[in-house]
């Protein structure tokens, strides 16, 4: 049973964004912006800035379990976010503790490859994520390319996001929200979000701009969502609208035009 004298807290695994503008760094302001407490368990840290990813460490699995008990061990976890996870032994692990301490809900951004190219996902950490964390997920939120890579095909429009969100359910996942930014379309961006009920499409109005962490962002936004006690449905369409708006109010903190998303301005103006 819930422990109302504590508050709710949102735990991040994820990688570190020297940065600024993605992975654990965005996951935390995004929590913030929302008034959930934040949590982190750092599983990879990188060298990287608006224009790209310089290098990557992998801390040992055994200590990133650490981490991941210690929040555990003292707050009241309402949702879990899975960010970059960089190879299988690290996928172990945190599937490892995931079933150990059994969240209320498990959201699974599968970081693969980052905004500049560089690959974030060992090779052969593919069938680890597949078979140990999709059956895990509440909700898997990839983009174009994961979902490709999570498949094994090519997704070529509207009606391929369909198939292909329905295949992922079948893989595991109990929703998938599947994210159509990639999809070359002079429309809206159409988002596809299935679960045991069907399919239904989310529509937003297509920003010209190359931005950096929006994947992590709407991830953390689903799962802060979920600790305010919206439902899985209702938190895909709260959070898709919070990346909107953080995305058209975004700056550029660096020197190449890449666009970082402005996590509180957004929410201020809800």
């Amino acid at each position: 049973m819930a422990d109302r004298s504590r508050t709710v807290s949102a735990l991040t695994i994820a990688g570190s964004d020297s940065g600024g503008g993605a992975g654990i760094q965005a996951d935390l302001k995004t929590f913030a912006a929302h008034g959930v407490h934040g949590l982190s368990a750092i599983a990879a840290l990188t060298a990287q800035h608006t224009r790209g990813v310089a290098a990557v460490h992998v801390p040992p699995a055994g200590f990133l379990r650490a981490q991941i008990d210690a929040c555990f061990d003292d707050f009241q976890i309402g949702a879990v976010k899975l960010g970059m996870l960089a190879n299988a032994e690290v996928i172990a692990a945190v599937a490892g503790a995931l079933r150990t301490h059994r969240p209320a809900f498990v959201v699974l951004d599968p970081v693969m490859v980052a905004t500049s190219g560089a690959r974030l996902l060992e090779p052969e950490a593919l069938q680890a994520l597949r078979e140990r964390l999709l059956p895990l997920a509440s909700i898997v939120t990839p983009n174009l390319p994961e979902a490709e890579l999570l498949l094994g095909r090519p997704i070529a429009d509207l009606e391929g996001m369909r198939a292909a969100a329905a295949e992922l359910l079948g893989m595991g996942a109990q929703t998938v929200l599947l994210k159509g930014g990639h999809l070359i379309d002079d429309g809206d961006v159409i988002d596809v979000f299935a679960d045991a009920d069907g399919l239904r499409e989310i529509a937003h109005p297509r920003l010209r701009i190359e931005a950096h962490g929006t994947g992590c962002t709407l991830a953390s936004a689903i799962a802060a969502d979920l600790c305010l006690g919206l439902t899985v449905a209702e938190a895909c369409d709260a959070a898709t609208d919070y990346v909107h708006r953080a995305l058209r109010q975004g700056y550029r903190p660096g020197l190449g035009d890449i666009v970082v998303l402005d996590h509180f301005g957004s929410a201020r103006t809800q």
